[in-house]
C-alpha cells in the first residue's frame, strides 16, 4: 500500500522539494545573493561576471546542505576563499556568514510574499502513513523548518523534527553526512536499516545511502532522476503519490 519494502518501519522526509514547494524559492534566493556577490567580485578583481547557474550549480553545490556549507561549497567551486566572519555580520558582508545571512533574508522575504504550499501528493502519502501508524520525521538543514511546516499546514504529521536549529545545537554535520538522519532514527527508536529516507537533493540522497538506511527514495522535481540514482536512490519517483498508486519506476 505504501510502495515500500516490507522491512521499513519509519519514514524520514526532507522538507524543501519533498514536502513543500519551497526548493524553487531557495534556488531563487541563492541565485539573487550569489549574483549580487559575483558582480561585485568581478568589478573588484576586473574579471568577467559569470552568473550562478540556478539549475546545475544549485543542485551540485547548494541543495540540501546547511546554509553556511552551501555558501562555502559553491565559492570553493569558483576558487573564491572568504573569511568565515561572524553570525552578527550584516547581510552581504564579504564573509561566509554575511552572504549566508543575505540569502536567509531573501528566502524569508520570498516565503512571506509567496506563502508556502505543500505538494498534494506528499500530503496524501502522509495521510496514508499516519493511518497505518508509521512513525514519521522531518530532516532538514533549514533553521526555518518548523515555521515552514506550520505555514504549509503540515506540522502535525510528524513525530520529530531534526532541523538546522537542532543540528547546530547538537553539533551534527550536515548533509551529505548522515548524522541528521541518524539522529531522527534515534529519536523514533528505529534502526537505520528499518527506515526509509525521502530526498530530492543529491546531497540528501547521498546522506541516506551513507547512513545505511533501509530504503532511499529520490524525488525527482527537477529532471535529475539519473543523478539521484547515481548518488544512492533505490527508487526514483516524480511525486510521492506514485507510491500510493504503485506506479513508481
Amino acid at each position: 500500500m505504501l510502495g515500500l519494502p516490507d522491512h521499513i518501519r519509519a519514514c524520514l522526509f526532507d522538507l524543501d522539494g519533498v514536502l513543500t514547494q519551497t526548493a524553487k524559492v531557495h534556488a531563487a534566493a541563492w541565485k539573487a545573493m550569489f549574483d549580487d556577490f559575483l558582480k561585485a567580485e568581478a568589478g573588484r578583481t576586473g574579471t568577467a561576471f559569470v552568473p550562478f547557474d540556478q539549475a546545475a550549480e544549485y543542485d551540485r553545490y547548494v541543495d540540501g546542505r546547511p546554509r553556511l556549507d552551501g555558501t562555502r561549497t559553491f565559492l570553493r567551486s569558483r576558487g573564491i576563499e572568504l573569511p568565515e566572519g561572524s553570525p552578527d555580520d550584516a547581510p552581504g558582508t564579504r564573509s561566509i556568514n554575511g552572504l549566508s545571512t543575505a540569502k536567509n533574508e531573501l528566502v524569508l522575504r520570498l516565503i512571506h510574499e509567496q506563502g508556502v504550499q505543500p505538494y498534494q501528493g506528499s500530503v496524501a502519502y502522509l495521510d496514508r502513513l499516519a493511518a497505518a501508524g508509521v512513525p514519521r520525521a522531518v530532516v532538514s538543514s533549514s533553521a526555518n523548518c518548523r515555521d515552514v511546516l506550520k505555514a504549509a499546514g503540515i506540522d502535525g504529521y510528524f513525530d520529530t523534527v531534526i532541523d538546522g536549529v537542532v543540528g547546530k545545537r547538537e553539533g551534527l554535520p550536515g548533509k551529505p553526512a548522515p548524522d541528521t538522519y541518524l539522529a531522527a532514527a534515534r529519536e523514533l527508536g528505529i534502526e537505520p536499516g528499518a527506515a526509509a529516507v525521502f530526498e530530492d537533493a543529491l546531497a540528501g540522497v547521498a546522506s541516506g545511502r551513507a547512513g545505511g538506511f533501509g530504503f532511499v527514495v529520490g524525488v525527482n522535481r527537477t529532471g535529475q532522476a539519473d543523478a539521484l540514482r547515481e548518488n544512492g536512490a533505490d527508487l526514483v519517483v516524480d511525486d510521492l503519490y506514485e507510491l500510493i498508486e504503485g506506479a513508481a519506476k
